[in-house]
This record gives structure tokens, sequence and C-alpha cells, in this order.
């Protein structure tokens, strides 16, 4: 008789292994299924082909971007400086697999059996793993799916990973283009944007919606694009990528523009950044009572669906932001719940949302519209950073910090930054808002001097009309 697990965990990313370990530490019995297909392996597409090579090439595109702008300026003279990117990509690949080889580590210090194979639901109770030609099933009282997403593109623009790429594709070339065209104006696109850029490639950035991050505040892609275009990026918005002749050469690449007429882009590489799809396909989710929308799996806000018994976290949940600390906190909700020890659910509206180019991006909660299309009465502060003494003193003065609040009660509703550094300062509003912060809170905290951290300090004095420095 086969063995009953508590939990088993189908994906190893940044989702389910966060998941198996709070489940573990829970002192349930847990299983961790590991296909090591798609972009990941252990540490998913995160630790292997996403998140952490990315900012890694984004560390090397902001040292080399700095030192061609400011270095000089700064007094360290870049007599002669040689860009080295296929060292840049093997500085990535090594932080990859030091920490998805620390993934590892700490599923077998847990006690998690790690089991090697592709899992699906095979009934209640059951998961089915296939590892070439071997099979066995696992009893489990409760499943979890984490299997996360890919890459997805659309018709004319298939993947070859030779003329049209995606991002794990770019994030190992071995040689530069002369140019490229990045299809995709959101968080990925202007990432890599950043880095190829920075690199001495010829980058032209196409997003068919009215601004760079659309999903963002209006203000922030404005700024965005002017910072871009400065260092010599080439921005089309509102134009639509129509058909790429991939047997010329150069490429050429048919785009329709924002009146309607066509353009004619030349390139040596195309970079698809439209999205990524869940990976749901073939799981035994539909079949064993498991609803989905749109191929992403509904739950509720512990993380459970719609058949008892089964959770889902990460980038095959329906509806929410395909993001990593979002997948890992879900994991944490789901696990507790199961073990009976859960007291928070999921809040899906206080997540942070961060763009790591340069300047970086950061958002958490409503926008001044959003606030006020759900009835809020809202005052609002903005502190530009172009006279902030930190980002003048780190030679990085673009951008703003944009605080929104309620009127009645100065609750903060939402933050809005572009600048150096920012990744790091909405956690402050993050943590505020979920302790239901006050503008008034804020001010009354010495923030720091000289910090960047100050620029949210003066946003919350703006707001309340008694800006110091604004």
């Amino acid at each position: 008789m086969s063995e009953t697990y508590d939990v088993v965990v189908i994906g190893s990313g940044p989702a389910g292994y966060v998941c198996a370990i709070r489940a573990a530490q829970l002192g349930l019995k847990v299983a961790c299924v590991e296909s090591g297909s798609y972009e990941g392996g252990f540490g998913g597409t995160c630790l292997n082909w996403g998140c952490i090579p990315a900012k890694t090439l984004l560390e090397s595109a902001a040292l080399a971007h700095n030192l061609k702008s400011q270095g000089a300026q700064m007094g360290v003279n870049p007599i002669q400086v040689e860009y080295d990117f296929p060292a840049a990509v093997a500085r990535s690949r090594g932080i990859a697999t030091k920490l998805t080889g620390g993934v590892q580590f700490l599923l077998k210090k847990n006690k998690i059996d790690i089991i090697q194979g592709r899992g699906r639901i095979a009934g209640a109770g059951r998961v089915a793993v296939e590892a070439g030609e071997q099979s066995q099933q696992l009893d489990a009282k409760n499943i979890v799916v984490a299997t996360g997403s890919v890459m997805k593109t659309f018709p004319g623009f298939e993947f070859d990973g030779v003329k049209v790429i995606g991002s794990r594709e770019a994030l190992g070339l071995e040689t530069l283009p002369g140019r490229l065209v990045i299809v995709g104006g959101g968080f990925v696109g202007v990432e890599f944007a950043d880095v190829f850029n920075a690199f001495g490639v010829d980058v032209t950035l196409i997003e068919a919606l009215d601004s760079l991050v659309p999903l963002e505040d209006p203000e922030i892609g404005k700024t965005l694009e002017r910072s871009f275009k400065k260092r010599g990026i080439q921005v089309r918005t509102k134009t639509k990528v129509r058909e790429l002749d991939r047997t010329s050469d150069p490429l050429i690449l048919t785009v329709e523009n924002a009146d309607g007429s066509e353009g004619i882009e030349k390139t040596d590489l195309v970079l698809m950044a439209a999205g990524r799809r869940p990976v749901t396909e073939d799981l035994g989710l539909e079949e064993n009572g498991v609803t989905l929308d749109g191929g992403a799996i509904v739950v509720n806000e512990w993380c459970q669906t719609s058949k008892a018994g089964v959770y889902a976290i990460g980038d095959v949940v329906a509806g929410q932001p395909m993001l990593a600390h979002v997948g890992s906190h879900e994991g944490i909700v789901a696990a507790e719940h199961i073990a009976g020890a859960g007291k928070h659910p999921m809040r899906y509206d206080n997540i942070p949302s961060v763009g790591y180019c340069h300047p970086e991006i950061a958002s958490i909660g409503m926008t001044q519209k959003q606030a006020e299309d759900a009835g809020h009465t809202v005052v609002s502060g903005k502190y530009s950073l172009g006279a902030h003494g930190r980002a003048l003193s780190a030679g990085h003065t673009e951008g703003f910090v944009k605080i929104i609040a309620d009127a009645k009660y100065g609750e903060v509703l939402g933050a809005h930054m572009i600048g150096h550094n920012v990744s790091e300062l909405i956690a402050e509003v993050g943590l505020g808002r979920e302790l239901e912060t006050t503008l008034d809170e804020i001010v009354g905290h010495a923030h720091g001097h000289p910090s960047m951290a100050e620029a949210v300090m003066e946003a919350a004095f703006s707001a309340l009309g008694r800006g110091i420095h604004s």
C-alpha cells in the first residue's frame, strides 16, 4: 500500500516550493512533484529564466549605462571600457544555478519528498506522475497545483529561437544583434529594452496601447518613454504589428501606425514580450471537477478550487497578476489553510507591482481614477525627484513619487512611483496599507536623511497641502 501524503504540490516554482516548505513547517507530510520541463525546474521560471537572471542582467546594464552617461562627471573617467555581454549572461546563469540548487536544499532540509516527473490529477486524492517510460501514483489528502506559466505569442510571430525569440532565449544570447525590435511595452519589454540598449543594441520598442507599461499610472508611462528616448531607444506606442517577413535579411516587420497607415521596421531579431499563459493543459483538472476560466484556475481567497481538497497557486490562478511574490504568498496561504492554521486570506488589492528597468517603476493600490470610481473623495500628492538630495547624489533625478489618499480620513489608497530604487520604497506603502495607515502617520515618522525613502514622506506632505520641498 502506497504512503499517503497530507499535501502533494505539483510544481516547484516560487509558489510551489514555498507552499511545500510552509506545509512541512506545520507538521504535514509533503511531496513536491517537478517535471523540469517548460521554462523551469526547481525554482520555476523566476529563478531559472525569469526574475532573477533578468534582474542580474539589469544590474549589468545599470553599470554600463552609468559609466557611459555620468562616469566622468562623478570622477570615474571611463577611458577604456569594454562591454562583454556573454560575461554578463554567464554571471546571470551562475546566480540562477546557485539559487535553484538552494531550492532543492531547502526542500530536502524540510524533509519534503522530491518526485521527479510530470504530475497530473488522476482522481480524488490521487496524483499520477510520469517520468519517461516510468509512472507512479501518489495518494494525497490535498493537492496543490502550482505549474506556472509559459511565454505566449500570436499567429505569424511564432517562436523559432533564431529570428523570433522570447524572454528565455533573450536571457541566454551569446551574440548581440545590431538591431532588435521588442513587441510589448509591459514590464518584460521595457526591462529588456533597458538591457540591450545599455549594451549597444539599436532597440525599437513597440506597444499597441497608448503608453508604455499601460497597466500603470499613465504619467509613469509618459515619464519612462521620455527617459528611454533620451537614451536612444525608439518607442512606438499606439502601434500594432501585422506581419513579419522572416525570409528577408534584415527581417521586415510590417506595423499599423496610430493613424491607420502602414509602416516598416527592419531588424535583425524580434523579441516577443506579449505576456504569458498558464500551464493547465493535461493536468486532469476539468475532468476532476476543477473549474477553469480562459485556461486559468478559479480559486477563492484561500486558494481553494471548486474541487474539495484541490488548491491552485501562482500563475495558474485566474484573474490575478502573474508575479512571483503573489505566487509565494498564495503558497503560504494555501499551506496554512490546509493545516488549519490559516489566519489571513489572500488580499489582492495590496500587491506591489515593480518594473526593474531604469528608472525603476513601482506601484500599489489604486490609481486616482480607480479611487474616484470607487466612490472616494481623493487627495493626492506628488513629489518630483529632480531636486531630491539622495537622487541628486546618486545621479538619478528622473521620476516622482505620487500618493493617493482618501480626503476625509487620510487613509492611503495607493502609491505610484518611477525613479531610482523605488522598488524598495514601495514596501513602506504596502506595509502601511496593510495597517490602514494615513498620511498623517507617514509624515509623523522621521525618515532617514538623506534617503530615497524621504520621497514617500514628501509626497504625503504634499497630499496634506503641507509640502516642504515641493
